[in-house]
């Protein structure tokens, strides 16, 4: 198993570490996941010029994003993100979904962070008949590495490298960034930070926007049910 660390790992790995629990493996902001892991491999292939996008993003379903011809990426998980956009253009939120639930689903970016050795996965039988699972950190090294670039950016002000701002816009986007208050001490400046380095990344947005959507529908049906009983 050949280890791969720094930027060796997309986006979505590291973001998928940061929202992870090092001794349990739950992973914060799990009822929307799948708009987050999608937006991060967005962003990912925004950086990379793999993709762009058009529009002002005020419809229903954001801006329209499209691949660019001839600049398929050589990761395998890029690649199958940038066939699916190529598919035809459509709106950010309706590829944030069929990302985040197909190519990009959670279980394809556990897997890929098992075989390099930043995660671990071991599993046992309880009372001699349930088989379970378990996912834990296994280089807890890396992840506090990448934690302090975080917390450099939000707290001390560091100026970010392209990379961390997506990283730390995403954690603002998807909500669970308060989950790492004990490495990173939640504060009205942090959110602010984060907020800023959010609305700077287009991917970014559109995760906050499809989180902020799901919960009110959530509440809403929440509202429905209990008004009928």
């Amino acid at each position: 198993m050949q280890k791969k660390t720094g930027n060796d790992l997309l986006i979505v790995e590291d973001l998928t570490l940061l929202m992870m629990d090092d001794t349990s493996g739950a992973i914060a902001g799990a009822g929307t996941l799948y708009y987050t892991l999608g937006g991060a491999l967005l962003v990912e292939l925004g950086l990379g010029g793999h993709l762009r996008a058009d529009g002002n993003g005020t419809g229903l379903n954001g801006v329209k994003v499209q691949a660019v011809a001839g600049r398929t990426p050589s990761d395998p998980l890029l690649r199958a993100v940038h066939a699916k956009v190529g598919e035809r253009v459509r709106g950010v939120q309706t590829l944030l979904i069929e990302i985040g639930t197909g190519a990009g689903k959670r279980e394809t970016v556990l897997d890929r962070l098992v075989e390099r050795g930043v995660l671990r996965q071991e599993t046992k039988k309880t009372l001699g008949l349930f088989r379970t699972t378990s996912t834990t950190v296994a280089d807890t090294g890396y992840k506090k590495a990448l934690v302090e670039r975080v917390r450099a950016v939000l707290v001390d002000g560091a100026e970010p490298d392209d990379r961390t701002a997506a990283l730390a816009g995403l954690l603002s986007a998807s909500g669970t960034l308060p989950t790492l208050h004990r490495s990173i001490p939640w504060s009205g400046k942090v959110y602010q930070r984060a907020k800023e380095l959010e609305r700077s990344s287009w991917g970014a947005e559109a995760v906050n926007a499809a989180v902020l959507r799901t919960v009110a529908a959530v509440s809403a049906g929440t509202a429905v049910a209990v008004s009928s009983t």
